[in-house]
């Protein structure tokens, strides 16, 4: 079955909404879905959305993670990994008994707030190694779980990596394979459950040169900006997520 009829104003809604969020995980590693779902829930039907942000979450990360694939260390990434499989099928299961509406608003105050202190202060905490891959594995939980609930794998982890410390291109080694997986988890998800139907792939096939060149342009200028230029940007997309998520549970 081949993908809804849109017209010129409602594609070109959808194709920007791929490109700017292939640019987004190419730059950053996270926030394709509530970067695109802005403009898609505009110009597509609401159920299509969540599915297709995960899909072209998927073909960005692929590309992104070329960028920092020297950074790689499996030892450190693997417990975030564990504990993410383990939250997805939670996140999944969530979705019949908790309010979306409230999980989305309290995640959305915490995403707005904890930037904002960051960027008003210039004054990052620093945790180092406590609590161990334990404490990363409890983290990566909590990402998959969310990554299940509402396509939000990425937050979580970022904030704590940031916490932990380090070097960007090894803190975007470990969030970003661990977005990847999770948000593929996903997809399987979505996949049995019905939800990846044939307008969606359709869709989502229409979307990917957008999206490959997005996250290839993204990828690009990542490589030329200064940690601490890449950190205050990082910071600035968390707060604008935090204020999609709001708005979207307020309007939903």
């Amino acid at each position: 079955m081949p993908s809804p009829l849109l017209d010129f104003p409602a594609l070109a809604m959808v194709l920007a909404g791929a490109l700017v969020a292939g640019f987004t995980t190419g730059f950053a590693g996270f926030g394709t879905a509530l970067v695109a779902s802005g403009l898609w829930f505009h110009a597509l039907p609401p159920a299509m959305v969540p599915p297709l942000a995960v899909l072209a979450s998927v073909m960005g990360q692929i590309v992104g993670l070329m960028t920092v694939r020297r950074a790689f260390d499996w030892t450190r990434t693997l417990p975030y990994l564990i504990g993410g499989a383990l939250g997805v099928p939670l996140g999944v299961g969530a979705l019949a008994a908790v309010s979306p509406f409230l999980l989305r608003v309290s995640i959305g105050i915490f995403l707005v707030a904890y930037p904002a202190h960051l960027l008003l202060h210039r004054r990052a905490w620093q945790i180092g190694t406590w609590g161990g891959k334990t404490a990363d594995g409890i983290v990566g939980l909590g990402g998959g779980f969310l990554g299940g609930f509402a396509g939000l794998s990425g937050p979580l982890p970022l904030i704590w990596l940031q916490l932990r410390g380090g070097a960007p291109d090894a803190q975007r080694a470990t969030y970003q394979p661990f977005n990847l997986i999770v948000l593929a988890l996903a997809g399987i998800g979505m996949s049995v459950s019905g939800q990846v139907t044939s307008p969606v792939l359709w869709m989502a096939l229409l979307c990917l040169p957008a999206t490959l060149i997005g996250a290839w342009l993204g990828a690009r200028i990542y490589v030329g900006v200064s940690p601490q230029a890449f950190h205050r940007v990082i910071l600035g997309l968390l707060f604008l997520s935090g204020c999609i998520l709001i708005v979207q549970a307020i309007a939903s």
